[in-house]
Order: C-alpha cells, then structure tokens, then sequence
C-alpha cells in the first residue's frame, strides 16, 4: 500500500505543478499602454518604458503600509537605475494632490510620481483598488508580477536581478 500511495502523491504534485507552470506561461499579459502626468506637470506615457524593467507602484498617502513600504522602494530603485530599472508610484485618485505632492517633496522621492485624477491608469492596470499593488514590468512590456500589499524586497530584489540579466 506504501509503495502505491507515495507514487500516487508524487506524480499528483508533479502533475499539479506542471499545470500551475503551463497556466502562468500562458498568463504574461502585456502592460497597458497608459498616459499619466508627472508631479511636475509633464505627460508620458508607457511607451517610454520600453526596453526597461518597470515597478509601477499604485498607493496613497492616507494608507499606513504605502507610507511604511516608500523607503524600501526608494532603495529598490537606487539600487537598480543605473541598470535599466526605473519606478513611477501612482497616487490614487482619491488621494489630495496637495497631500501627494508633499509627501514627494519631503521624502525626496528619487522617481516618478503621477496622479491618477480619473482612476484610468488603476483601471487600466486591472482595476487596482487596493493599495499598495505594486506591479513588475519586464524588458518587453509584459506584466511578470503584481504584489497586493507590501512585497518580500529579498524576493522581489531577486526578481528584478533575473529581469534585468534577460535580454
């Protein structure tokens, strides 16, 4: 009976696992192509992330793990942007532009901020609602993660080092 069952539980993980792989290679999904408008009242777009590994963070001044996270992703993204790494956060619509841009200036945010007046950027992305979602963009556009809530930054560091070496 041993030998029967312990085959049995090892050929369903492998078969399980097999199916979690093939579902995930067919779930990349490219980034939208969204338009946004920086704190300083420039307008980009996504296009100008081609070629580049993106963290698009989705958060708010008035949410206690946003605030607690912001260090962390300012030190994700200092230690990748010499390499073609680079960050937007995307304060949610809800979220004062006064109080948004406040919070940029006195932390010296060292990326991109954007304001999501409408909530089409968080539409866009998925319908974002929870904050912080922070969403991982490889080289070719194509969304390779998304983090609801705060990130494992070890994981995640990992993440982009794999990201980053991939042509």
């Amino acid at each position: 009976m041993r030998r029967f069952v312990i085959p049995a539980l090892l050929v369903a993980a492998l078969a399980g696992a097999g199916v979690l792989g093939y579902q995930s290679l067919l779930s990349t999904q490219k980034a939208p192509t969204v338009s946004y408008v920086l704190l300083n009242g420039q307008k980009l777009d996504s296009t100008n992330w081609q070629g580049k590994v993106m963290l698009v963070n989705f958060w708010a001044t008035s949410c206690t793990t946003c605030v607690h996270e912001m260090p962390q992703i300012i030190a994700t993204h200092e230690k990748f942007k010499q390499r073609g790494f680079d960050t937007l956060a995307v304060a949610m619509s809800y979220d004062p532009p006064a109080y948004v841009s406040t919070f940029a200036e006195t932390r010296q945010l060292p990326f991109s901020v954007a304001i999501d007046n409408t909530g089409e950027i968080a539409r866009q992305f998925g319908d974002v609602r929870l904050t912080p979602t922070t969403v991982l963009i490889n080289k070719q556009g194509e969304i390779v993660k998304r983090f609801v809530g705060e990130p494992d930054f070890a994981a995640l560091h990992a993440l982009i080092e794999k990201l980053l070496a991939q042509g």
